[in-house]
């Protein structure tokens, strides 16, 4: 059939994309690939609209952030995460450069991380990134400007400043 072709081929082009982003939104890969496959599957079911009307990629995002914040607002949602292996003990008295970029951002409020991750892990503009979260592009810029804040802030401004 055509249209499992051409959605195999989106898929296949997609997905780690995808999954990264899902990623960012969560820090988690297990729950990223949950929240893939839940994107993947809205975006089969309206495969012939959202294609016929060209907006694949936005669609499958705002799906993906949505489904992102619809996990996180369950109250039966454990709120541990099962590992292999028990990791060290953290040093005492570790400071900000010790926190990685990922810690980081799942330190960060859902509404302040999926805005970050939006605008400059998935480099869309303001009026995208409002649009694909319900949001305005005031309170987009505003989120923005905390999430930075609050990055800098957990991993030190050193980390910032190098970059320039």
């Amino acid at each position: 059939m055509e249209r499992d072709r051409e959605f195999a081929e989106f898929v296949a082009a997609r997905a780690l994309v995808l999954r990264r982003t899902a990623y960012l939104l969560c820090g988690d890969w297990h729950r990223a690939e949950d929240l893939v496959q839940t994107a993947l599957t809205k975006l089969y079911v309206a495969w012939p609209r959202v294609r016929r009307d060209g907006g694949l990629d936005a669609y499958a995002r705002k799906t993906l952030v949505r489904a992102a914040i619809d996990e996180s607002r369950r109250g039966f949602r454990s709120r541990e995460t099962v590992v292999e292996r028990l990791p060290d003990t953290p040093v005492p008295g570790a400071g900000p450069a010790d926190l990685d970029v990922r810690e980081a951002l799942a330190a960060l409020p859902k509404g302040q991380r999926a805005v970050v991750v939006l605008r400059y892990w998935e480099d869309l503009s303001i009026t995208e990134t409002a649009r694909l979260l319900g949001r305005s592009e005031g309170t987009v810029k505003s989120q923005a400007a905390k999430g930075l804040a609050a990055l800098r802030e957990l991993l030190g401004r050193h980390v910032f400043e190098e970059q320039r």
